[in-house]
């Protein structure tokens, strides 16, 4: 009778994780499947949707082709700076944000901001501050100029003053999504650990340290993590500063690339934009494998 009522209820179990399902395998499971059948069809084309033969030259092709190399050293770049420094200056800013009681929604709300405001529209303002015209030399070239600097173009200039500015504007806009969850996160610790901490005289950098961050790690973790996954699937914040012609500008990320064989004026060759993806896809993979080996002896649930 027992065993009748629990394959019952598993019939009824699945019968409700059916729609997730089919949603996840249609958008999901199927369309990743067809990009890597896409990446091993040589000569595709879109039009007639026929192909020449089965192989690794899109993989070759990609490789050693000089766009996707710098959209390749361009978001590793982007990955290796941005994740670790908006997770510290978001851990600290909402440390601080916790410690006050006085205009903490206020500053909070502040904070928030740029995560509801179009990328587009920040991008907008961010050339306004940095980029250098004959009318203007921008108001960050002013401060360099104020203190004795000479003004430098970050938007058509160097490589390292755009990737300089690219970095900025990426952290600027993932800030307050990780202030939200940190803020959050340390609201949910225990005051009586922090009381018990007092009461034995612990300093305050030791119980930040031993109580703290621990107590949230899970969700620094889960944080770096999305960190990761979203930088290596920067694009838009590219195009916000420099326009659709990444290429041009040097400043291409491995989703831009994907992007130009697909639509762009390069397009028209899907296979190598599924190559393309099929790489990023496995640099995404074994990032998060390795992060989740890691957190294994660093995140305390």
């Amino acid at each position: 009778m027992i065993k009748k009522i629990l394959q019952n209820n598993n019939i009824k179990a699945w019968l409700y994780l059916l729609p997730a399902i089919l949603f996840l395998g249609v958008f999901m499971v199927y369309p990743l499947i067809d990009v890597f059948v896409y990446s091993f069809e040589e000569g595709y084309n879109s039009a007639s949707q026929t192909y020449f033969g089965i192989g690794t030259y899109n993989y070759d092709y990609v490789l050693r082709d000089p766009y996707f190399l710098q959209a390749v050293k361009n978001t590793f770049i982007l990955v290796i700076i941005t994740v670790p420094l908006s997770t510290g200056i978001a851990l600290l800013i909402s440390v601080g944000l916790s410690s006050i009681t006085k205009l903490r929604n206020l500053f909070q709300t502040i904070y928030f901001l740029p995560y509801v405001t179009n990328t587009l529209a920040v991008g907008l303002v961010f050339m306004i501050l940095f980029k250098k015209t004959a009318y203007s030399d921008g108001l960050i070239n002013l401060l360099i100029n104020w203190f004795g600097g000479s003004s430098v173009d970050f938007i058509d200039g160097p490589y390292w003053a755009k990737m300089l500015v690219l970095c900025i504007y990426t952290i600027w806009i993932v800030l307050p999504f990780k202030i939200l969850i940190l803020t959050s996160a340390l609201s949910s610790v225990n005051p009586m650990y922090y009381n018990a901490a007092r009461v034995d005289g612990t300093p305050k950098w030791r119980i930040f340290t031993r109580i703290t961050l621990p107590m949230i790690s899970p969700m620094i973790f889960y944080l770096v993590i999305t960190g990761f996954i979203g930088a290596f699937k920067a694009y838009s914040d590219a195009v916000a500063l420099f326009g659709t012609d990444l290429n041009a500008a040097e400043m291409n990320t491995i989703v831009g690339y994907v992007y130009d064989m697909l639509y762009g004026d390069s397009g028209g060759y899907p296979s190598y934009a599924s190559a393309a993806a099929i790489i990023l896809f496995t640099i995404v993979l074994t990032i998060t494998c390795i992060n989740l080996l890691i957190s294994k002896k660093k995140v305390h649930y």
